[in-house]
């Protein structure tokens, strides 16, 4: 019996409902858990609740998030938490509300897949295609997130160190020189969100070592290490935190500016090739209407 291109598509709907449907199925019936929203995850939660397109898919990702919250083991949440606070707590979203929104968009891909597929049967490739494609692409949004909060960390905390120690040889004490740094100056908002949430932190109580500690590792980087590393030893040796801050501050001026004649050498070597073919473009532009126009003439002589 020879089956239709028509019929083929039908199985294949049908096929594709099959193995989605149970594996819904089972995630709808696992044992759920409610999502923690404290600090600055909540706080990145309502600012993107604030943008009209994420506060119409947020109810989806929230339940979708809770199906998974039945299926991942601690460790896998554990890994996945510790990215999203690399990336700024990225949208407020949870570890499992970030794996519901990887499997939303891979569907999403794999539905517009299926349309192509559907509308022209040569392109049934599309599907698994787009289903990876899909689902990478929040993976590749939060990981840029975290390389530019990296980086504009790495960028303002200089001239907030400086300030800071400005602030405190005035007189105020290591919070109101946070104070300061953070309504007052001009820091990025990556620098501005760190710096409030250790002021918040200071006001529930907790000590400064405490605090700094999270600082660290909420953002794993050599010069918030070395911050963090010359305030808890002016504060276990005893010495004023404005001295340790004023040298921490000349040290981060210094990389800074190592760092920039680094990037400058390298870019100057990746510079030559490009530099070499725009010349051999440009020789060839001149030449070929020189040879055409000495050809002519040459030949108009003959």
């Amino acid at each position: 019996m020879n089956i239709t291109v028509a019929q083929w598509r039908v199985i294949l709907i049908v096929f594709a409902a099959l193995v989605t449907g149970g594996p819904a199925l089972w995630m709808a019936l696992r044992p759920t858990k409610v999502a923690s929203r404290l600090g600055m995850r909540g706080l990145k939660r309502q600012r993107a609740l604030l943008d009209p397109t994420w506060a119409s898919v947020d109810p989806l990702i929230r339940w979708m998030g809770l199906r998974m919250s039945g299926i991942l083991d601690e460790k896998t949440i554990t890994k996945i938490d510790k990215n999203l606070t690399y990336a700024g707590d990225w949208m407020g979203v949870t570890a499992e509300e970030y794996v519901a929104l990887l499997v939303l968009a891979g569907l999403a891909g794999a539905a517009l897949g299926g349309l192509v597929a559907f509308i022209d049967g040569r392109f049934t490739f599309m599907v698994p295609v787009l289903l990876l494609a899909g689902s990478s692409v929040p993976h590749m949004i939060v990981d840029n997130a975290r390389v530019e909060r990296f980086r504009a960390i790495n960028r303002g905390l200089p001239y907030a160190i400086d300030l800071m120690a400005l602030t405190m040889s005035a007189g105020l004490d290591f919070p109101g020189a946070l104070s300061q740094v953070v309504t007052k100056a001009k820091a990025n908002e990556a620098l501005k969100d760190e710096l409030g949430y250790i002021l918040q932190q200071f006001h529930l109580g907790r000590t400064r070592a405490q605090v700094l500690k999270e600082l660290s590792a909420r953002v794993p980087i050599e010069a918030v290490t070395e911050f963090v590393h010359a305030l808890l030893q002016a504060e276990e040796r005893g010495t004023p935190v404005a001295n340790a801050l004023e040298i921490q501050a000349s040290t981060a001026r210094v990389r800074r500016a190592n760092l920039a004649e680094t990037a400058a050498s390298d870019m100057r070597g990746k510079m030559v090739l490009p530099t070499m073919m725009i010349i051999g473009v440009s020789m060839t532009l001149i030449a070929i209407p020189s040879t055409m126009m000495i050809d002519k003439i040459t030949g108009g002589m003959k």
